[in-house]
């Protein structure tokens, strides 16, 4: 079976076991099926998401001129205690950031590789979670905009984490921790103006991914460096593919990067 396409990041459906999608212009696979099986990846050219020209892709899926330009790409994406929309002030597009940032979002725990504070919108639950590999998440605070969970990231990452091993998380050596008790702990942090938002009854969710084997030691692979690779595809978590010899493919990393899948 051969596909084309240009990669974005995989689609996710929260089940027993998390189902994965990647989605082409004209057809789209479920990769759990593909468990077992030998895959190559042919790197054939980049293609912008942002203007969709055949232009290097500088950082999320665009090339550097989108980076800079377009609102979704703003700081405040990455930084959301940047955020203005709530105050009327602009940064690239103010309709298009009060769309983006005057709506519910949620401040959370998850436990990747070990514990750590992030953000998302609310209609992001649990994909966020999902992407960011995490056995287990709880939320923390809901708040009505994207400034206020910005603040309580924050003021959080002072006694918690914001990042992931993403080694740690691959090689699936991780602990299980009561989550609603580190909530707990952390309530005094809170901003004063978001402890009204506090999510005193959230429970814990547990999230299952398909894996066949854990490597034991793990390489990642680029397409810059390495414009061709084959291997078995033994597992997918976060949104990385992990192969037989300890490969590991992110594909968010390479949104932008035309294509050429064979699965033998």
């Amino acid at each position: 079976m051969n596909y084309e396409g240009v990669l974005t990041k995989m689609k996710t459906e929260l089940q027993d076991t998390v189902q994965y999608y990647l989605i082409f212009e004209s057809d789209f696979l479920n990769m759990n099926q593909l468990l077992g099986k030998k895959i190559s990846i042919n790197f054939l050219r980049f293609h912008c998401l942002g203007c969709h020209k055949q232009k290097k892709i500088f950082r999320n899926g665009v090339c550097y001129n989108c980076l800079t330009s377009l609102p979704e790409m703003g700081d405040w994406v990455m930084r959301p205690e940047l955020s203005k929309a709530h105050l009327g002030e602009q940064d690239r597009d103010l309709e298009y950031e009060q769309k983006a940032q005057l709506q519910p979002h949620v401040v959370y725990l998850a436990n990747s590789s070990n514990v750590k504070v992030g953000v998302t919108r609310k209609s992001q639950i649990p994909t966020r979670w999902i992407d960011q590999g995490a056995h287990e998440a709880i939320e923390v605070v809901e708040v009505p905009n994207r400034y206020l969970a910005g603040i309580t990231e924050v003021a959080l990452k002072q006694h918690v984490s914001d990042k992931t091993n993403w080694r740690q998380m691959l090689t699936n050596n991780l602990k299980d921790l009561n989550l609603e008790e580190i909530k707990e702990e952390l309530k005094q942090y809170i901003p004063e103006e978001a402890k009204e938002y506090y999510l005193g009854n959230s429970k814990e969710l547990e999230i299952a991914f398909p894996v066949l084997e854990y490597p034991q030691k793990i390489k990642s692979l680029t397409l810059k460096k390495t414009p061709f690779y084959e291997g078995v595809l033994k597992g997918i978590k976060g949104q990385y593919l992990i192969f037989d010899d300890g490969m590991a493919f992110n594909v968010r990393n390479h949104e932008g990067y035309e294509v050429a899948l064979s699965v033998k």
